[in-house]
C-alpha cells in the first residue's frame, strides 16, 4: 500500500543588500575644467558667465560633460550615513566626486519618502531663490513644486516612440517617471517625475550629457504646463499629499472621537472600525444623513425698553440691576435708591459765588 505523500518548500525570503562603501568616481585633478570660449564682453556675476555675445554661440559651444554617474557602481555608504545627513553630493550626482567614501554628503538617490529638513533648500543642500532665472537654470525656486524637466537639443533620428523610448531608458536611471512628452521635429522632450527630488537629481546628472546620438543635451527646468486637465490634476495632487500629511500627524483616538460625534449629530451607527452603518429598514429614501429635529422655535414677547428715569439713563439702570442681582447671589445686600425718591435739590438764587467759598473780608 503506497501513499503519495506531498513536502511543501518554502522560500525562505531574500536577504536585504547591503551598501559598500561608496567608491571613489574619479581621482584628484583627473578632470579639467574646460571653459567655451566667451564672445562676450561684460561678465555677469548672477548668471556666472559672459554677457553680451551671439546667442547662437552661447548654445553651439557648450563642452560635452567629461563624466556621468553611475548608479549602480558608484552608489554607497559615506560618512552622512553616520552622521544622519540627508543631502546627496552634487559631484557624486555629476560622476566626479573623488571622496567616495569619505564624502560628507549621502552617495545614493534621495528617497522620496523622506522630507528634507529644510524646504528652502534641494536635495543639494542649495538654497533656492524666490523665482526662477530667465533662463529656467540654476537651483530653482521654492514657491513652486517643479517635478517637470525641460530637454532640448535631441537629436532624432527616428519617430516619436522610439525617442521617447530612448529618453525614458537615459532618464529612468534618477528616480520613477510620471509621464514623458516628445514633441518631435522640434528635438525637445518634457520629462516629469514621480518625486520632486526626482527632478533635482537629474537635472545635474544629465546636464551636457548625451542619449545614444552623441548630443549634448541643454536641461532646464520646465515652465508651467498651460494644459487645464494638467492643472487641475496637479491641484488635485497637491491637496491629497496635505491631507496625508495632516493625517500622519493626528492622533488617531482625536479622529475617531470626532468620528463619533459626528455620527452622534446625524443619528447614524457607527460599526466597530467606525464606519456608518447604514438602516436598510429605514423607510427614509436618503438614510445617509438624518438631522436632529429641533422642536418649532417658541415666541419670545420682547419686554419694552425702559424708560430714563431722572439722571440715569437706561443702560445705567440695566447696569444697576445686573449687579445687584449679583450682589444677591452672592449673598450681599444692595440698596438702590429709586431716582424718584431723591428730593430735588433747592435752586439757589443768583450766581451762587458764595457756596465756593469766595472771597470775604471778615
Amino acid at each position: 500500500m503506497s501513499t503519495d505523500e506531498t513536502t511543501t518548500v518554502v522560500a525562505k525570503p531574500k536577504p536585504a543588500k547591503k551598501l559598500k562603501p561608496a567608491r571613489k568616481q574619479v581621482k584628484a585633478g583627473d578632470v579639467e575644467r574646460k571653459e567655451t570660449p566667451q564672445t562676450g564682453k561684460e561678465y555677469n556675476i548672477w548668471y556666472n558667465k559672459w554677457a553680451g555675445g551671439d546667442r547662437e554661440d552661447n548654445y553651439s559651444n557648450k563642452v560635452k560633460s567629461q563624466t556621468r554617474c553611475n548608479i549602480k557602481k558608484d552608489s554607497g555608504l559615506t560618512r552622512a550615513n553616520t552622521t544622519g545627513i540627508r543631502y546627496c553630493c552634487l559631484f557624486f550626482a555629476r560622476g566626479c566626486c573623488p571622496y567616495g567614501w569619505e564624502c560628507d554628503y549621502l552617495h545614493t538617490l534621495p528617497d522620496p519618502d523622506n522630507a528634507l529638513p529644510d524646504s528652502s533648500k534641494d536635495c543639494f543642500a542649495r538654497d533656492k531663490f524666490s523665482d526662477y532665472r530667465d533662463d529656467m537654470g540654476g537651483v530653482g525656486s521654492f514657491n513652486r513644486q517643479n517635478r517637470t524637466l525641460y530637454v532640448g537639443r535631441i537629436k532624432e533620428t527616428g519617430p516619436g516612440p522610439e525617442t521617447e523610448e530612448i529618453v525614458t531608458r537615459h532618464f529612468k536611471e534618477w528616480g520613477e517617471i510620471e509621464r514623458i512628452r516628445v514633441l518631435q521635429y522640434r528635438s525637445v522632450a518634457f520629462v516629469t517625475y514621480v518625486s520632486e527630488f526626482g527632478a533635482q537629481f537629474a537635472k545635474e546628472a544629465m546636464a551636457c550629457q548625451s542619449l545614444d546620438n552623441d548630443e549634448i543635451l541643454n536641461v532646464r527646468w520646465a515652465t508651467e504646463d498651460p494644459n487645464p486637465v494638467q492643472k487641475v490634476a496637479e491641484k488635485r495632487r497637491l491637496e491629497e499629499i496635505g491631507q496625508e500629511a495632516i493625517k500622519a500627524r493626528m492622533d488617531p483616538r482625536i479622529v475617531d472621537a470626532m468620528r463619533a460625534v459626528r455620527a452622534l449629530e446625524d443619528g447614524d451607527m457607527l460599526d466597530e472600525e467606525g464606519e456608518v452603518v447604514e438602516d436598510l429598514e429605514s423607510s427614509d429614501p436618503d438614510p445617509k444623513r438624518r438631522r436632529i429635529e429641533l422642536p418649532p422655535p417658541q415666541e419670545v414677547t420682547s419686554e419694552p425698553p425702559p424708560q430714563p428715569l431722572g439722571l440715569l439713563s437706561a443702560d445705567t439702570m440695566e447696569g444697576l440691576k445686573y449687579f445687584a442681582e449679583i450682589r444677591k447671589r452672592n449673598g450681599v445686600s444692595l440698596s438702590v435708591m429709586n431716582p424718584r425718591t431723591i428730593p430735588p435739590k433747592p435752586l439757589t438764587s443768583g450766581l451762587g459765588v458764595a457756596d465756593y467759598g469766595s472771597d470775604e473780608e471778615d
